[in-house]
């Protein structure tokens, strides 16, 4: 008799085997979920020191491009014309303005 109440515990047993580990997924889900959200949130250093490096490629690239612009104007300006000598010097406060934001090469030797 009382192995024919035991029985059905028994044959659920190896069943319930599988509704654990899924609780224990359904359980710490929102604890991995939390932490990709966080992950995908936050900057590491060497992410935030890769930003910073290709930022300042950037702004030197464009100092660059207007060194070369400014000095095509000011050939035009030198040979009289006055719009070049007018983009010239727009060039050139621009020039400025990107200047203060590129750190200074540090000495060689």
């Amino acid at each position: 008799m009382r192995l024919r109440a035991i029985a059905p515990i028994l044959l659920a047993v190896p069943a319930l085997g599988g509704c654990v580990g899924t609780v224990v997924d359904v359980v710490t889900l929102p604890v991995k979920a939390a932490g990709s959200a966080v992950d995908a949130v936050t900057t590491s250093q060497s992410e935030a020191d890769e930003n910073r490096g290709r930022e300042l490629r950037k702004r030197e690239e464009r100092l660059g491009k207007l060194e070369r612009e400014y000095a095509d104007e000011m050939e035009d300006c030198n040979r009289g014309k006055e719009k070049a000598c007018e983009e010239a010097r727009r060039i050139y406060a621009e020039i400025q303005e990107l200047l203060p934001t590129i750190p200074a090469e540090p000495p060689q030797g």
